[in-house]
C-alpha cells in the first residue's frame, strides 16, 4: 500500500544543509554516518541503559517549535524515516510508513501540552491498539537556561521490553528483515541525527523569515 506525499519542506526552494532524511541519503548511505557519530570505547548500554536521551539548541522562537512538533505531520518533515501521514478514521491517530522498516505500517498519536510545551509522541509498528513507543519531548525557553533567544530541545526515549521482542508478531508483515528494536543501540545517535535535521529546518525557516509551522500544516 503507498500513500500520496505530503508537501514536505515545500516552501524552502533549496535543500537545506545538514538535512539528512531517507530521500537523499538511503539506508545504506546514512549507516555509515550513524556508526561514526557511535563511538565503541563507549558501550551504548554503559552510558544510557534503559534511557536514550538527545538535546539541542534551536535559534527559533520556542512557542513556534513546539506547536511545530505538536502537530504530527511534522514528523514528516524532520524524521528520517517516517513518511505518507494521513489521519485513521479514529480522531488523533495517524498511519505513516517507516521505510527502515520497507512498507511497515507506524501508527502515531501526539500528546501535547502546551503550558508546559511538552509533545510526546505515542507510536507502534504495524497495530494501533497498544501504543508503546513513547517519544517524550520538550521545548524550553532558552533565554531561560541560557540567557538567548531562543529555543532548547529534549528528547528522552524509554526501552520497553517490546524493543527485545515484538509483543503481537502476529500482525507484522510476511518476512519482514527487521525490527525496530534491532536498532536501539543506534538510537541515540539516529535520534542525535533527527535532531539535528529539526534544527536545520527550523532555523533555516527563522533566518528566512517564514513561519517555522509551514503554511500547508496550517
Amino acid at each position: 500500500m503507498t500513500t500520496s506525499a505530503l508537501p514536505a519542506l515545500s516552501d524552502i526552494p533549496e535543500e537545506v544543509p545538514g538535512v539528512i532524511r531517507i530521500e537523499n541519503s538511503d539506508r545504506e548511505t546514512t549507516t555509515p554516518i550513524i556508526m561514526d557519530m557511535l563511538r565503541s570505547v563507549y558501550p551504548h548500554d554503559q552510558i544510557f541503559g534503559d534511557y536514550c536521551p538527545v538535546q539541542t539548541y534551536i535559534a527559533a522562537p520556542p512557542r513556534e517549535v513546539y506547536e511545530y512538533l505538536a502537530d504530527t505531520r511534522s514528523l514528516e518533515e524532520w524524521t528520517y524515516s517516517l513518511r505518507g501521514f494521513t489521519e485513521t478514521e479514529e480522531p488523533g491517530l495517524w498511519l505513516s510508513y517507516d521505510r527502515l522498516g520497507d512498507a511497515t505500517k507506524c501508527f502515531t498519536r501526539t500528546v501535547a501540552h502546551p503550558d508546559a510545551m511538552t509533545v510526546d509522541y505515542h507510536c507502534a509498528w504495524d497495530q494501533s491498539e497498544h501504543l508503546w513507543m513513547i517519544y517524550l519531548m520538550r521545548v524550553v525557553d532558552a533565554q531561560v537556561v541560557f540567557n538567548k533567544p531562543g529555543s532548547v530541545v529534549t528528547w528522552v526515549n524509554c526501552k520497553h521490553p517490546f524493543y527485545d521482542e515484538n509483543g503481537y508478531p502476529e500482525t507484522a508483515p510476511p518476512k519482514r528483515p527487521v525490527w525496530v528494536g534491532d536498532f536501539w543501540e543506534m538510537f541515540s545517535a539516529g535520534h542525535q541525527l533527527e535532531l539535528d535535521n529539526l534544527k536545520a529546518i527550523c532555523e533555516y525557516r527563522a533566518a528566512n523569515g517564514l513561519p517555522i509551522k509551514p503554511e500547508w500544516m496550517q
